[in-house]
């Protein structure tokens, strides 16, 4: 790497060599470096948002909740209450004498229009400057209101947008074993950390069903509440988004022993093994289950391969960057990334762990860069080192791939296109062939400045 690094920065930023590197991670942003993290409100909002019939109100500036509104295209094949945004709106008079009084009025106001079956209440950075007390509030409400009211503490500068989704686990944990966990199956699972992105969950619930899994709860995407009360009455829970879900994972295990698998429904690969990995768990009950899931898997492979092969053809040789929430997405994608035949010379999330990077050093090729927490001077610079064609990202990083008139795919929160599943990696590979193969990078003024700045290289050479 040529690149000039900020210095208490060097030791998150390692050039893959052997295999063994290790990054430094879980540490706070450096002030200055214009991180591209979030804040613990918007990890906590993240999580929560797509419970579909519950009630979420921001207690705090409007700002606040104009941020994190319809924050993810979290779909729901029922109520669609989680896409209002609603606010305490907290003015200098509220800041000065306190808002308590106003939330009591806005939960009032709110539970009784629009009869949710539970209300989540997220503290603002404010709130835990001026000290309202947001859990006497919700217990008040509670009591009046006949439904479960629970605070949020997602203080956004208690740290990053990790700790926001510990706050929603704590917040959601006090829901499960809430209601009796009547006629569920003993092969049964519950789905974690899926937000059902362009409809992502359904795809996975279907494999499943096909398998003879019964699904009690999607956590959260597409999610119901008194699911999740009853939710405890699962066999297993499948983890996905390790760094939103996997605390509620181990609290349900330490309470109810349930244990639970960490899995990822992106790339053939990952999507195969999990599948697999949950016949297995249930293969004591159900004989049939691991061969009805790899008639499951043929099947599908079968439907998806001969296009991919194509597309592979054209991709062969191109490079990619990666830059994600959390690592356990980068996994996926770095296998699917080589499945088309492109190479991951860059890859980074914002709330990796050192597990994480260590794996990440053990699956990517020599000479990619791995990066912790990093910033846009370092992406633009790098993507500009390694002559990206692509770069996966979210929306924060897609105005990064515009400018260097790179390639860019949404593989976060706005995304449209399912890329779960089977199904999803040929949607994957559809959304890079037609972004890297379209034509309009070639009049880019960044690209074409690139290109003629290598010629003047080889015309001086």
């Amino acid at each position: 790497m040529t690149l000039g690094i900020l210095k208490d920065r060097k030791d998150q930023v390692v050039e893959r060599i052997n295999g063994n590197e290790t990054v430094s991670c879980s540490k706070e942003s450096l002030a200055g470096a214009v991180s591209q993290r979030a804040c613990v409100f918007c990890g906590s909002r993240v999580v929560l948002y797509p419970i579909a019939d519950a009630l979420h109100l921001i207690h705090g500036p409007i700002g606040c909740a104009a941020y994190t509104w319809d924050i993810r295209g979290a779909l729901s094949s029922g109520p669609e209450l989680h896409r209002l945004s609603f606010s305490t709106d907290l003015r200098e008079r509220d800041i000065i004498f306190g808002g308590e009084k106003k939330l009591e009025a806005a939960l009032d106001e709110l539970i009784t229009r629009h009869n949710p079956k539970a209300a989540f209440v997220y503290s603002t950075c404010i709130v835990g400057i001026i000290g309202d007390d947001l859990g006497a509030v919700c217990r008040k409400m509670t009591e009046l209101k006949k439904i479960p009211v629970i605070p949020v503490q997602s203080e956004g500068f208690k740290g990053s947008k990790r700790e926001g989704y510990f706050a929603a686990c704590k917040a959601m944990f006090t829901l499960v074993g809430t209601k009796e966990p009547e006629n569920i199956s003993p092969v049964s699972v519950n789905i974690l950390g899926d937000f059902n992105l362009a409809g992502e969950i359904w795809i996975i619930r279907d494999y499943l069903k096909k398998m003879g899994v019964e699904v009690v709860a999607n956590i959260t995407g597409d999610g119901r509440v008194d699911d999740i009360r009853r939710c405890h009455g699962a066999a297993l829970n499948l983890v996905q988004c390790s760094g939103a879900t996997l605390d509620l994972a181990k609290m349900m295990k330490e309470k109810f022993n349930i244990p639970f698998l960490r899995v990822s429904y992106l790339g053939i690969e990952d999507m195969a093994e999990s599948l697999y990995i949950v016949a297995d768990h249930f293969s004591h009950i159900d004989k049939d289950i691991e061969e009805k899931t790899r008639q499951l898997v043929k099947t599908e492979l079968e439907q998806i391969m001969p296009e991919i092969r194509k597309i592979r053809e054209e991709l062969n040789g191109k490079k990619a960057a990666i830059y994600v929430g959390g690592a356990f997405k980068a996994f996926s994608l770095v296998k699917a990334f080589r499945r088309i035949g492109m190479s991951v010379v860059l890859v980074g999330s914002q709330t990796g762990t050192d597990e994480d990077y260590r794996e990440l050093a053990k699956i990517t090729d020599p000479g990619t860069v791995i990066v912790d927490d990093s910033n846009p001077r370092e992406l633009s610079d790098f993507i500009v080192e390694k002559g990206v064609d692509v770069f996966v990202g979210g929306v924060k990083e897609r105005p990064i791939a515009y400018k260097l008139g790179v390639a860019f795919c949404d593989h976060n929160h706005e995304r449209k296109i399912a890329l779960e599943g089977f199904t999803g990696m040929l949607n994957f590979a559809k959304e890079i062939h037609n972004s890297v193969t379209s034509p309009v990078w070639k009049f880019h003024p960044a690209r074409l400045s690139r290109v003629e700045e290598k010629s003047s290289e080889v015309c001086c050479g």
